[in-house]
């Protein structure tokens, strides 16, 4: 026969939490170590978890307190020490208030903030009783709590937060111990954070103040750390949609990335690349850069920059030239011998072949290509190539080559007869790559004396 639970009943005994929370242990322990199935202990283990949660829901706290107005301390985000909109149970059984765990998780954190304990997951599970609790609460206290939804777009951040936010963009006139102290901070804020990112929208001066230490000294007398650090906070807050057209806008920006991939440390560049990389998202941004002579600066830090930066330069010059106006632009500021030149080097073939297929639509660009003798260049990369996309890049820019200069078809002939290499291709290559090397081989399949003459 079950045994009846001794708490029920009896006010006493249901009042204390601690005393169910131990007989709980006692009976789960009971199931766990016989080895047939304990059902006095099952159906004991039931009745003390539903006296728990009987315990939970009937407790006054929130009566209790309705007087003082005070948050009871089970209401509010361990993280943020507000009263909790949106609360949610972490796979460590802890609850937070949804905007700020998913803050700390997408930031890459995978310990529980108030037990430290590593997460087994990532699953956020709605703690609805909590919730409950809080909408009675506030109903009693005549309080409004705002919508989920809206919070969860605010992207977490409290008033004390923004507050926050506003010292640091005002630090940034102080000395220089604060402009550094408040460069780093706010470099961080935004790698981390993506509220904070949309925060540069949200106040108009934001990005002038994050700027001013360049509107006191020209980028050659500034700290370089300090520069690193804004540099990479524009790259930060770049990243925010709706940030692009504003910061690419103000008038000292793309000047100040034009000089940090000149003169800057080699993640500066790297970032200052980025940067414009980033911003290039808009094709009213690529139009902005292109006439600002960014194109220049990206083209000899390519030539003569540092390797590790090359990357990232090149990342820019693809987004830049995915409008013909910039591609043009490229072509005079000499990015085809210079791209040639890191190609025949094999130096990250794989992003400038792409830039090399982008530029093929220009004429001057292909005449330049064949004077600087890319045939043979390209033609041994799509033999030695595994990269499916380097191999229909390199067809690409030697169709129009040899379309465009007759002179190439011998070249292309002997590497025919002596390789099959275009014949390869037409057969296993991509599907433009095969479009590219069928219409080569149509070519050369015609009589000698019409390839002359055409």
């Amino acid at each position: 026969m079950t045994k009846s639970c001794v708490f029920e009943g009896d006010p006493g005994m249901v009042a204390n939490a601690t005393e169910l929370k131990k007989e709980l242990q006692k009976t789960v322990k009971a199931i766990v170590d016989e080895d047939d199935i304990n059902l006095d202990a099952v159906d004991r283990t039931q009745q003390i978890l539903y006296a728990l949660r009987e315990l939970k829901l009937k407790q006054p706290i929130s009566l209790k307190l309705a007087n003082t107005g005070a948050v009871p301390e089970e209401f509010k985000c361990p993280i943020s020490k507000e009263l909790m909109r949106d609360p949610v149970i972490i796979s460590t059984g802890q609850t937070y208030d949804r905007p700020f765990i998913e803050n700390l998780l997408q930031a890459g954190n995978r310990t529980c903030p108030k037990s430290q304990q590593v997460l087994s997951h990532t699953i956020l599970t709605p703690n609805k009783l909590i919730r409950e609790m809080i909408s009675l609460w506030c109903k009693n206290q005549g309080i409004k709590l705002p919508d989920t939804v809206q919070f969860s777009k605010d992207g977490g951040l409290t008033k004390a937060d923004r507050d926050h936010f506003v010292s640091l963009l005002n630090k940034m006139a102080s000395n220089l111990s604060g402009q550094r102290e408040a460069a780093e901070e706010l470099r961080q804020l935004t790698k981390r954070m993506p509220s904070y990112r949309a925060l540069f929208g949200e106040y108009v001066n934001a990005v002038p103040q994050l700027l001013f230490p360049f509107s006191q000294k020209s980028s050659s007398e500034i700290h370089v750390g300090l520069q690193e650090d804004l540099i990479t906070t524009l790259l930060n807050i770049s990243i925010h949609d709706d940030n692009k057209k504003l910061v690419a806008e103000n008038p000292m920006v793309i000047p100040l990335l034009m000089d940090a991939v000149r003169s800057g440390t080699v993640e500066t560049r790297s970032n200052a690349a980025a940067a414009l990389f980033t911003l290039s998202a808009l094709d009213s941004n690529k139009v902005l850069i292109g006439k600002s002579g960014a194109l220049k600066s990206l083209i000899d830090e390519l030539d003569k920059g540092h390797p590790l930066a090359v990357k990232d330069v090149a990342s820019a010059i693809f987004g830049l030239c995915m409008i013909h106006e910039n591609k043009l632009i490229a072509v005079r500021y000499g990015a085809v011998q210079v791209i040639l030149k890191k190609i025949v080097s094999r130096m990250h073939v794989d992003e400038l072949l792409t830039i090399l297929a982008m530029l093929s639509t220009i004429q001057k660009a292909v005449e330049e290509m064949g004077e600087l003798e890319a045939v043979p260049c390209l033609l041994c990369i799509i033999r030695e190539a595994s990269c499916a996309r380097n191999k229909e890049n390199c067809i690409v820019v030697l169709y129009a080559i040899c379309f465009s200069d007759r002179s190439k078809w011998k070249e292309m002939r002997d590497e025919e007869t002596t390789y099959h290499t275009i014949s390869q291709l037409a057969q296993n290559g991509t599907s433009r790559a095969k479009r590219k090397a069928s219409g080569i081989l149509e070519r050369l399949n015609r009589p000698v004396n019409l390839i002359h003459t055409a």
